[in-house]
């Protein structure tokens, strides 16, 4: 063991050595010479220290290295050009903007100071990640400074911010505290997420700053949903009061928010940005676009992964116009920037913006870069293509600065820099029960009846709903009640009545889906966009990711998105943004919830006929994913109770709904009352005599296993047992309980399950029965489910896949007569 720790403790020694010598030149100020090939030692003035903390030995090797990607060395003309041609802008609006910066020696300095507090907060996280304080995956944005220098400059507190994982200094210029963005990263209870979101998860809801996403491209849908949210509060007439929750107050009439989304132009060639691209172009969104090109995506080359280098041009096909600008001149970006987030404030749109830049630090310190020619592009860049330098010697030259009047700004930055990590290294750390604490917004056995509906309800539907489609709502819902009681609707007619019922009841209620104008598969949003208009029930297109990423965004800004999949397996198209949402909650600290409802039609009946991709458990997909509540309904009055509950929940929820009974199961619904999102639901009760004579079985089913089971339970009596039949309506949380109270009586489980035998529902269930029911139990736990082949099309290979009630017959017995 000790040659172990020894060997341990020296490669951990050696990798600290290397981190430090990769990222050493995150410290270290640009050479003094312009010269591409000039790689020497460089002199220090006194500007020249601005970006470093201590010189660095380079080369003196005379070969020029290798420029693989050039600067491109744009002139303002050349943007001014573009402004007129893509924007309609006239040469005397671009040269106002020209001159309203360039004449502004206030704002100048304000955008020098942006961008130093960029350059000295990612310097101060290097230092502290060698030292240990900083734990995990970070990215720094060395050399990519005029991108917060335009986010200072022309992004307002009101509008939405959303940015990958490279964001500090996003954050930074959106106006987070330094210091909560620090303790962030030092995993600090100050932090602006409770230390539970950490370097690429910084939020903060007071600057409307929604992320912080680590998964690559995947805020692109988000940032939609937000812009979707300020066209919402326009046409609802509704406002966020100052918790940011919705008022009945109208925006005020020059209301110019925007949403604003951050992605690098690797994440810019990812399938996400044609959706939204039409997205935006359709719902004439207010939204931007801002591609930081840096040429790589990670490390690797871009143009050796991606033949469209040109992103500002992606949206030409959507009528969409872009700005290219060079990320070089910190002025030209703010400049250029604005002018593109004026067109947009105006309503006239989207728009793209491209800034063409270089990131001076690896993906992450721990980065080798051993790709091409980044380590050699990385030392030219820092000499040559340094946007603070360039500050600096374009406006001491001019004449607009002294040295000494930069200088003084670089040493009041710095100071904040240090109270920033002063105040990190003196937050305490979280305490431990906030883990569990940050699991749900809402309890899981929180009483939804006992929600009150939001008082402006009755006076935002008579302003945007008209009388002739109210009268036809309700009319539609009245037909449905009636059927209710009658016991005659459907599963998929119940799920429509309670989203109506929810839909009128709270009107930041919207809903989202595939083929919605026509009702969808099973009727479940019907009659919606023509009652609500097609600002809250919208079509979409043919992405479950791409509509569930914009439910995700409309959620973090006060609205109750619901998402209707046409069959639930096409999730599968939205496992990141589903993943995402279960974990917003906590990653935020709790700062944003997540009232998001998706609901489907899935699982796998016997005989169904649908092939494999139709027949997958998407249902035990997603059961580990963190956050989720996650429902099952067999009956119409489950679908109804349990759908209105989920929308009135502050967190993500997902309700299955069987396939194959969508439309044939009927029965009565239970008008007007919510049911719990915790509970299982005993249908049939083991005799008394059964039970006594060893005969009885608890059966824990859900979905389509439910009607098998209740069409076995008289086959089973003939064979001399019984079971109390169980239906499992939440499957996270799982009701214990019920189980429990169940296994005391009968001392057998057999679990009907419809997913797979490894890693289903049904392995988890009989893991946390074995672990916590132990002692309840008399037999190992009986578990029918499908087996791990592929769901086969043919009914003859089928019944070798697929567990049905012939099944649980043989299994209830088998437990009855000791065959195990």
């Amino acid at each position: 063991w000790s040659e172990i720790i020894v060997t341990m403790k020296f490669a951990r020694a050696t990798i600290v050595t290397a981190l430090f010598a990769a990222s050493a030149a995150a410290f270290t100020a640009p050479l003094k010479s312009r010269n591409v090939g000039a790689f020497t030692k460089p002199t220090w003035g006194p500007l020249q220290m601005s970006t470093a903390e201590a010189p660095v030995e380079t080369s003196t090797d005379d070969a020029s290295p290798e420029v693989m990607r050039p600067p491109i060395n744009m002139p303002w003309e050349s943007i001014s050009d573009q402004l007129q041609t893509a924007f309609g802008y006239s040469a005397e609006e671009v040269q106002a903007y020209n001159d309203n910066l360039e004449g502004d020696k206030e704002a100048l300095l304000k955008l020098y100071k942006a961008m130093q507090m960029a350059r000295g907060f990612e310097n101060a996280c290097n230092q502290a990640y060698m030292q240990g304080k900083i734990r995990g995956f970070m990215h720094l944005d060395n050399g990519q400074e005029s991108i917060p220098g335009l986010v200072d400059y022309a992004i307002k507190n009101g509008d939405t911010k959303y940015s990958y994982y490279r964001e500090h200094t996003h954050a930074l210029a959106s106006g987070v505290d330094p210091g909560k963005i620090m303790a962030e990263l030092f995993m600090k209870d100050g932090g602006t997420c409770r230390g539970a979101g950490g370097s690429m998860h910084i939020f903060d809801k007071k600057t409307y700053f929604q992320g912080g996403w680590a998964l690559v491209a995947e805020q692109l849908p988000y940032a939609a949903g937000a812009a979707k949210s300020i066209l919402l509060d326009r046409a609802m007439g509704l406002s966020d009061d100052e918790n940011q929750v919705k008022q009945n107050v109208p925006p005020p009439e020059d209301d110019d928010r925007i949403s604003i989304v951050f992605v690098g132009e690797g994440g810019s060639q990812n399938g996400r940005m044609a959706e939204i691209l039409n997205a935006a172009a359709k719902d004439n969104l207010p939204l931007l676009i801002l591609t930081i090109d840096n040429g790589r995506a990670i490390n690797t080359y871009t143009p050796d992964i991606a033949t469209n280098g040109k992103v500002y041009e992606q949206g030409k096909h959507y009528g969409v116009p872009g700005l290219l600008v060079d990320g070089l001149n910190a002025a030209d970006v703010a400049k250029g920037g604005k002018a593109v987030i004026d067109y947009i404030r105006s309503g006239k749109g989207p728009a793209m913006l491209q800034v063409h830049t270089y990131r001076f630090n690896g993906h992450s310190p721990a980065d080798p870069e051993h790709e091409r020619g980044r380590k050699e592009e990385k030392q030219w860049a820092r000499s040559e293509q340094d946007p603070l330098k360039a500050f600096e010697d374009k406006y001491i030259n001019s004449g607009v600065f002294t040295e000494d009047e930069l200088k003084a700004a670089r040493k009041e930055i710095l100071a904040e820099v240090k109270e920033s990590v002063k105040f990190a290294d003196a937050s305490p750390m979280p305490p431990v029960e906030l883990a569990k604490e940050l699991e749900y917004p809402d309890a899981p056995d929180t009483d939804y009846n006992l929600k009150p509906a939001p008082e402006f309800a009755a006076e935002v539907n008579a302003r945007t709903i008209s009388p002739q489609q109210m009268e036809t709502v309700t009319a539609h819902i009245e037909a449905l009640q009636e059927r209710a009681k009658a016991g005659e609707i459907s599963i998929g007619d119940a799920i429509n009545l309670a989203i109506h019922e929810e839909m009128l009841r709270d009107p930041t209620t919207t809903i989202h889906a595939e083929d919605l104008q026509a009702g969808s598969s099973y009727d479940i949003p019907k009659l919606t966009q023509q009652t609500y208009g097609q600002i809250r029930a919208a079509d979409e297109i043919i992405d479950e990711g791409h509509f569930i990423g914009k439910a995700l965004g409309e959620a973090m800004n006060g609205y109750r998105p619901i998402v209707e999949l046409m069959n639930t397996n096409f999730g599968i198209y939205g496992m990141a943004e589903i993943s995402s949402a279960g974990n917003t909650f906590a990653t935020t600290g709790g700062q944003f919830d997540m009232p998001m409802t998706i609901i489907g039609a899935g699982g796998t009946a016997p005989n169904q006929a649908l092939g494999a991709e139709h027949s997958q458990p998407f249902h035990a997909y997603v059961m580990g994913i963190p956050g989720l509540k996650i429902c099952t309904a067999a009956s119409p009055e489950a679908a109804y109770g349990i759908t209105k509950s989920m929308i009135r929940d502050n967190g993500p929820c997902f309700l299955f709904a069987p396939v194959k009974m969508m439309k044939e199961a009927k029965g009565p619904v239970d008008l007007g009352k919510c049911a719990p999102l915790n509970k299982a639901a005993l249908l049939h009760e083991a005799s008394q005599d059964s039970v006594d004579e060893g005969g009885a079985v608890t059966v824990l089913t859900y979905l389509h296993g439910v009607k098998e089971s209740q069409t076995a339970i008289e086959a089973i009596q003939a064979e001399g047992c019984d079971i109390d039949l169980i239906e499992l309506r939440t499957l996270k949380p799982l009701d214990m309980e019920t189980i429990a109270a169940s296994l005391a009586r009968t001392n057998k489980l057999c679990i009907l399950d419809e997913s797979t035998k490894s890693g289903g529902v049904g392995a988890t269930i009989s893991a946390q029965v074995s672990e916590e029911l132990f002692d309840l139990l008399d037999a190992p736990v009986k578990r029918l489910c499908m087996d791990d082949a592929p769901v086969p099309y043919a009914s003859s290979m089928e019944e070798a896949v697929v567990k049905r009630g012939s099944d649980l017959v043989k299994g209830v017995v088998d437990l009855c007569v000791g065959n195990h």
